[in-house]
């Protein structure tokens, strides 16, 4: 059969639908890049927070007007584990519900689908990390996620994941590499480790914290040429790990390390266990380590009893710590969460006004950096080929569709997954413009 996937979401998620792909063209069915002519279309969803949840519905019903009269429409994911009871009563349109877990499934849940007859499978999750045999890359494969992990025991009061993904199951240290070397072979350049915390890698498995020796075994991949981090909880940022990527050439000096606030008094009720004097330390300590460390983080306004003076040292703090790349999410209550049940619900207007307020702080703060780049040679990985004949590429310092973008000219014909050096002319709030030089 012709089959499309839709993925919306983090790269977690995009991950599991290369899972879901690989499993399904290993049993014979054919993956389609559009869902124009395709026999069964599959809408991979997040059920994070509220716009995710919004975006994920109405994706579904704007799939739900593709499919052919014949056709099926298959919801997965997140949204479908958290919600999968309601949604089924709710959206008859809809042929197959599964959840997380389920991908295995799929094959024999398609071929073996009665028309007419709908059907839920929505299991539990597992105790321990569950392997998929199959993957088949959907994008760019000169660039690759790979999942070290599953499930989280961080209780943080606002956050579903655990509810949905289960708790933390590391994934065995001989898999991940050998996952790694087949995707070298194929052609990835980039390594992007994910998880819901990459740091507290190990720790169910082994005998303690084990990223620093796992990111040893992955530099000695040869093809693999750059190693990113995505996920990393300040509190588990060890002296180990600073100094193996402080050594590896191939780790990016880039990690991101959501924040999500500054001030004590909501970190507690976050139930957080970071301080505001603990991020300032580690941060201290990797930029003195690494001098030219790029850090991401997110914060969330609006939490539940964050009053003026928590907001303005949140503010206060980002002014001075001068983060390279900065998101900002306005809390979203989420049911079965602590902190829906918290007092003091901040108004939704006063959310959105603090989340702008930071954001256009953060603006300045990234054209400021960006402007001290402009004259310098950077390493650039290209992504893309615009239309006009230019490239669209990232350095070292940016991960994949959510960081800064270099655009750039050269007077040879490249191609995704080149790297090349690239000088800076010119820089704006959150993207370079540049030439490639030859040295």
């Amino acid at each position: 059969m012709k089959i499309y996937i839709e993925t919306l979401g983090c790269p977690k998620n995009v991950n599991d639908s290369e899972m879901a792909a690989g499993i399904l063209e290993k049993s014979g069915h054919e993956i389609m890049n559009n869902p124009d002519h395709a026999e069964v279309i599959i809408v991979n969803t997040c059920g994070f927070i509220n716009d995710a949840k919004k975006e994920s519905i109405g994706k579904i019903f704007e799939m739900s007007e593709l499919k052919s009269k014949e056709g099926m429409l298959v919801v997965s994911g997140c949204l479908s584990q958290r919600y999968g009871d309601d949604l089924y009563k709710d959206m008859p349109e809809v042929d197959l519900f599964i959840g997380v877990n389920e991908y295995e499934k799929l094959p024999g849940l398609i071929e073996f689908h009665t028309k007419g007859k709908r059907t839920k499978e929505i299991g539990m999750n597992e105790n321990e990390y569950k392997e998929l045999k199959y993957r088949k890359k959907l994008a760019n494969g000169t660039t690759s996620t790979i999942k070290i992990s599953e499930g989280c025991d961080n209780v943080c009061a606002y956050c579903v994941i655990p509810q949905i993904r289960g708790s933390y199951r590391s994934r065995k240290m001989e898999a991940i590499i050998d996952e790694a070397e087949l995707l070298a072979n194929d052609g990835c350049k980039e390594l992007i480790l994910i998880a819901q915390d990459v740091t507290t890698y190990g720790i169910d498995l082994y005998d303690g914290f084990r990223l620093p020796e796992l990111l040893r075994e992955l530099c000695k991949i040869e093809k693999i040429q750059w190693i990113r981090l995505m996920y990393c909880y300040e509190d588990r940022i060890t002296d180990e790990l600073i100094r193996v990527i402080k050594e590896e050439d191939k780790i990016c000096n880039y990690l991101d390390i959501p924040l999500q606030h500054a001030s004590n008094t909501i970190l507690k009720s976050m139930n957080r266990r970071s301080t505001n004097t603990s991020i300032r330390d580690t941060i201290g300590k990797l930029r003195k380590e690494i001098p030219d460390i790029h850090i991401r983080t997110t914060f969330i306004t609006g939490f539940p009893g964050e009053t003026k003076e928590d907001f303005d040292e949140l503010y206060e703090f980002v002014k001075t710590m001068k983060f390279n790349r900065l998101g900002v999410f306005a809390y979203s209550k989420e049911e079965n969460t602590p902190a829906a049940k918290m007092k003091k619900q901040v108004r939704n207007d006063i959310k959105e006004k603090r989340k702008d307020a930071l954001m256009r702080l953060q603006l300045e703060i990234s054209l400021n950096q960006n402007m001290e780049k402009t004259g310098k040679i950077f390493d650039v990985i290209v992504d893309e080929i615009d239309e006009d004949g230019s490239y669209i590429g990232r350095t070292r310092y940016d991960a994949p569709e959510i960081d800064n973008s270099v655009i750039f000219t050269s007077e040879r014909n490249l191609k995704p997954g080149d790297m090349t050096k690239v000088k800076i002319t010119d820089a704006f709030d959150y993207d370079l413009v540049g030439m490639e030089v030859l040295i």
